[in-house]
């Protein structure tokens, strides 16, 4: 760990997945710990190997997407400590979600001083999330890109969507909730807890991080042609209006079918038949 310091303002923990955006997520680890070498803050930088514990630190700087982000939390559940999310990933929508389009200078000096504020999350089943789930359609673009070099963004993703948009298939689901029952079919169920998803698609133009619901929504099955027809309104977040889409808050929700589900979880593959989900407000800690 470097020795200097600043009185007591941070001593921070940057841990980095050097799978992550095909090795920007090390390189942009080391350019931290450069900037902060010289603000003369002590950190100390973790790449392959991470601690079982944070013990010594205030803080977390997390260098990777969104996927590097859900595996942090699935081991570190219970860690109370602020964290600071840098874009070294493909898909980076937890960032945006929280910086906007500040640049890594911008987005340094802004974290430092700020106070830690408290960010919900989600847990499906026994795994968590932190932007969002995605079942059906969402799920199979995902699993379609997973394990392939990415680009930056939301080029992947937008792959993946053409692939599938012409052949899937929608399935049939039973939906519960307090607000809402049903068993029918879907091309699409998104549970989101930010309202950007795939490096840049607007699927819940409307949810908020903070406000201890899950933004839900459900598209009908519709034609391929008509699929590609409103892929960009859905990408612009302009498509809650549609006769096809469904819209509600909830707290939990219920969500099964006969068939294996094919989802991600803030963009990592999962499968089951049944889905118990629900939102855990304030769970986190974020500088933002």
């Amino acid at each position: 760990m470097n020795e200097t310091t600043v009185g007591s303002i941070h001593t921070i923990a940057i841990v980095c997945n050097p799978l992550a955006g095909s090795g920007r997520a090390v390189a942009l680890a080391d350019k931290i710990s450069g900037v902060l070498i010289r603000k003369k803050i002590p950190h100390q930088v973790f790449k392959e190997e991470w601690p079982d514990e944070f013990d010594g630190f205030s803080d977390v700087w997390i260098v990777g997407g969104d996927g590097t982000l859900n595996y942090f939390i699935n081991r570190y559940p219970e860690t109370k400590m602020p964290f600071v999310i840098f874009k070294g990933g493909s898909g980076n929508d937890m960032h945006w979600l929280l910086y906007g389009d500040k640049s890594f200078d911008q987005q340094i000096e802004y974290v430092l001083p700020a106070a830690a504020r408290p960010v919900d999350a989600g847990r499906c089943n026994e795994k968590l999330f932190i932007n969002g789930v995605g079942v059906g359609f969402e799920g199979a673009v995902a699993e379609s890109v997973a394990g392939k070099k990415k680009s930056a963004g939301k080029a992947s993703f937008y792959i993946g969507v053409l692939q599938k948009i012409l052949f899937y298939r929608s399935g049939t689901y039973r939906i519960e909730t307090e607000e809402f029952n049903c068993r029918k079919k879907y091309l699409m169920i998104s549970i989101s807890n930010g309202r950007r998803a795939g490096g840049g698609f607007y699927i819940a133009p409307v949810a908020r991080v903070d406000d201890g619901l899950l933004d839900v929504t459900l598209i009908d099955p519709i034609p391929p042609l008509v699929r590609l027809r409103w892929l960009p309104v859905i990408e612009k977040g302009k498509h809650l209006h549609l006769p096809v889409v469904s819209h509600f808050t909830t707290k939990k929700i219920l969500i099964e079918s006969d068939q294996v589900l094919q989802l991600h979880l803030d963009g990592e593959i999962y499968k089951n038949r049944k889905l118990e989900i629900e939102i855990l407000p304030a769970r986190f800690l974020f500088r933002y």
